[in-house]
Order: structure tokens, then C-alpha cells, then sequence
């Protein structure tokens, strides 16, 4: 097997990997790196060459899933694989691209935005192959034979490990993971080994197994800092990813409506529209366990437009993206009113990369100033403001317990920030000495 990382080569980056078998040439993900803005944000999908003999899709965030589009563009007859869910939600969230694309030449003046249009997102769409879990599907080349199979890896519905048998090679790519529950979502059912070749996230490399009970500790100590918050006649605002925590935050508000202090809950945009989808996708599938009937329920209000920086908002809850606090977002917009309010509170619950403002907020001490440049306004930070561990990913104790048991002959570490990726390695070079262990660099060729 031949390996090429045509994204970044390190951190999350846009995710987009080569893998040949023989005359197989299968790429795993396309998507966009979330640091950058335009051009600057694609993957080399220009090296690829000749044309893929099929791309599969992980899942549908956009550092995986962004430049899809783009490939059907350059290699309009190549089938794009993906779960069912994903079958069910790509196009939309593509569609809502578009939409922040054309928002962001309004602003920039970048002249390459929008990098696809609403008519390429769609004819993308003709091109998806939707798989069941655990189905092999088996595809003919030039005399030779592949088999694919989607394993659910949990992290986000639709979220799928990617199994390629090939004559007596076996290759996993893990995609995503998340092992645990969420409230809408089963985890992870992943394969097990031996593997000749295993490609394996490392997003959480750097973080340690919470020593308090994990998830279901985290939800109940954001439950009680909800409630103090709310008796104390103050605000939360929950930022949160449009796919998949916005879901699971309505799952948990709804769950727990009769125990927390009553107040209204208000959101907006592309979390709601999906919300609708998930209720699609549990009726159609059975994949997930979301109705629409939860938002009906909670009585969930559409998010009032005259938002001002310092001046408070209606009492309430607040489910709103982005998740990492991003400028020219509701949430971000909301911050910027709620900050200078110590009754108030923001509460994030996913990852926030230091260099965003959700990141830099939960670096800044209380008290000090915090400014929101594309706001021109700074404010004293005198809201509480708290990070709840619900992440999407598995934390790397599991992900290193699973390699382990994989024994695999080739371990590939991709989607991690370099010392995550270090901390495997070494965990791995000492636990699996027989493994041949690679970091891949950007373009860089891997025979395993």
C-alpha cells in the first residue's frame, strides 16, 4: 500500500489522504483547514494526477468534507462513498459553505470565494454512493478486486472507519472516533485487527483519561453550573458545533427541562435545520436516536437579531454556532453581550483551537479585558466562563488501547496536532516494538 497525506501533513488541517492498492487509487476525505480562508485551505487535490478510482467520506465536518466538491469538479465521473447519514446531510451542509464563502468575499474581497458554487455542490450530490454500516462492497479494476466496508466510528452521525481489503493486505482507516454514547448517537463499532496497515486519528494525544467518571460526569457538572447560573437571574450561552454537540446539547436540555430552573431556550441557523435531519435520519435508519419532537418540547425561540456589544440579552439559554466562538457567528455575537455580565456565563463544551476566539477566551484570566476585534469593542471578562470535556473524539488511552489490540504491522498517526501525534508514537515504539510506526509529512510517499 502506498499512502500520500495531500493535506497539511500535521495539526487538523484539511484532511485528505491517498491510498493505492495496487491499481486502487482510493482517497479518503476532502476537506478544508478551519485556520485558513480560501485557497490557502484546500488540500493538493491538483496532485492527485490521474483520476481516483473512488473518494470516500468519513463524516460530514468540513475539515474532512469541505473540498469534496472540488474533486467532483476536476474528476467528475469518480463515485463518492459515505454512510447513509452522510448521504442524508452532505449537500446541506455544503449548501451552508457556499453561503459563508460568498459572506466571507463580502467582507475580504477575496477573489477566489466562493471556491464552489450551489450548482457544484449539487452535482457532487449525483455522485454519492450511500453504504450501510458493515456492508462490504466490492469493486472490479482492471482484472483486480477491493473490498470496502464502513465501520460506525461514533464522533458525529454519519461518522464511518473506512475498512480496504486487497489481495492479503488489510487497511483501517479510523477516521474520527469516539468509543463513548452520546445522547443521539450509539459510539464507535470498529473492527478488530490484525491489520497490515492502521491509519488512526490523534486529535485527543494530549489529553488524559478525566479521572472523574468521563462523559456523564462532565453533562451533570455543566447541568449544576446551568443551574446556578440560572438562579443567579443570568444567561448561558452554549456554543456549539452546528453538527453534532448542538444536537446533543438539545438531547440534554431536553432530558433534564423539569430539573433546571425554567427559562427559554434559543437558538438559530444551520443546528436547527440539521436537528431536522437528524429526525430523518432516525425514522429512515434507525442510526440515530433524535426526533424533532425534543426542539418542539423545549420550545426552542428563534435568536432575537438586535444584538449588542455589553448590552444583555433576554435571560436564557443559548445553543448557538460556532463552537469555537468564531467572528461573524451568533455565538460570537452573543458573547460580546454577555461578558460584562457576572451572572451570565459561557460554558464551552468542545474543542476550541487556541488561535479562535473561543480559544483565546478560555486562555484569558477573569477579570481582564477581552476584545472582539470584527466588533471593535472590548469588554472587563466578568461572566464565568468554563469548559465542559464533551468532546467528539476518543481520548487517547483508548485510541492507544485499540491500536494495541489492532496489531497492526503499519501504524499511520494523521489528524493530530504534532505532540499529540509524538505522545503516540513513543506510547507505541515502547508497547508494540514489532509495529512500524510513521507520522506522515505533507506530500510525503508511505509504502506500508
Amino acid at each position: 500500500m502506498k499512502f500520500v497525506d495531500l493535506g497539511t501533513g500535521e495539526g487538523i488541517g484539511a484532511n485528505c489522504h491517498l491510498l493505492e492498492l495496487g491499481p486502487f487509487r482510493i482517497l479518503i476525505d476532502a476537506g478544508m483547514n478551519p485556520r485558513e480562508m480560501g485557497r490557502a485551505s484546500l488540500p493538493r487535490i491538483g496532485m492527485l494526477g490521474r483520476e481516483p478510482t473512488a473518494a470516500i467520506l468519513t463524516h460530514c465536518h468540513l475539515d474532512h468534507m469541505g473540498a469534496l466538491p472540488l474533486v467532483t469538479r476536476s474528476f467528475p465521473d469518480t463515485p463518492i462513498l459515505m454512510s447513509q447519514p452522510s448521504a442524508m446531510l452532505a449537500a446541506r451542509i455544503l449548501h451552508n459553505s457556499v453561503n459563508v464563502m460568498l459572506r466571507q468575499k463580502s467582507e475580504t474581497g477575496l477573489p477566489e470565494l466562493p471556491l464552489y458554487t450551489h450548482g457544484e455542490v449539487d452535482r457532487m450530490g449525483a455522485n454519492i454512493v450511500a453504504l450501510k454500516y458493515g456492508v462490504q462492497r466490492m469493486m472490479d479494476y482492471q482484472g483486480e478486486e477491493l473490498g470496502i466496508t464502513l465501520h460506525q466510528s461514533g464522533h458525529v452521525a454519519g461518522a464511518a472507519a473506512v475498512e480496504l481489503c486487497w489481495r492479503d493486505e488489510r487497511i483501517l482507516h479510523t477516521g474520527d472516533v469516539l468509543f463513548d454514547a452520546q445522547r443521539h448517537l450509539g459510539g464507535a463499532k470498529l473492527p478488530e485487527g490484525p491489520f497490515s496497515t492502521l491509519v488512526m486519528e490523534t486529535t485527543r494525544g494530549l489529553s488524559s483519561r478525566p479521572a472523574d467518571g468521563g462523559r456523564d460526569a462532565e453533562t451533570m457538572r455543566l447541568l449544576l453550573a446551568m443551574e446556578q447560573t440560572l438562579l443567579a437571574g443570568g444567561s448561558v450561552l452554549i456554543p456549539a458545533f452546528a453538527l453534532g454537540r448542538a444536537q446533543e446539547i438539545f438531547c440534554i436540555l431536553h432530558e433534564s427541562r423539569r430539573l433546571l430552573p425554567q427559562a427559554p431556550v434559543y437558538s438559530v441557523g444551520l443546528g436547527l435545520d440539521i436537528a431536522e435531519r437528524f429526525d430523518e435520519i432516525t425514522r429512515k435508519t434507525g442510526l440515530l436516536r433524535f426526533r424533532s419532537g425534543v426542539l418542539k418540547d423545549l420550545g426552542v425561540r428563534a435568536l432575537e437579531t438586535d444584538l449588542r456589544p455589553g448590552r444583555s440579552p433576554a435571560r436564557g439559554i443559548y445553543v448557538l454556532g460556532s463552537g469555537m466562538l468564531s467572528e461573524n457567528t451568533p455565538s460570537y455575537a452573543l458573547a460580546a453581550s454577555l461578558l460584562h455580565d457576572p451572572r451570565s456565563a459561557v460554558f464551552l463544551v468542545g474543542y476550541c483551537d487556541p488561535d479562535t476566539p473561543g480559544g483565546q477566551l478560555m486562555a484569558a484570566d477573569a477579570g481582564g479585558p477581552f476584545a472582539f476585534d470584527k466588533l471593535d469593542y472590548q469588554t472587563p471578562i466578568l461572566a464565568r466562563v468554563e469548559r465542559f470535556d464533551l468532546s467528539g473524539h476518543a481520548d487517547r488511552e483508548e485510541l492507544l488501547a485499540y491500536a494495541l489490540r489492532s496489531n497492526a504491522a503499519n501504524i499511520l498517526l494523521v489528524h493530530g496536532d504534532p505532540a499529540a501525534r509524538e505522545w503516540f508514537r513513543a506510547e507505541l515504539a515502547e508497547k508494540l516494538p514489532n509495529a512500524r510506526v510513521h507520522i506522515p509529512a505533507a506530500l510525503e510517499h508511505v509504502t506500508a
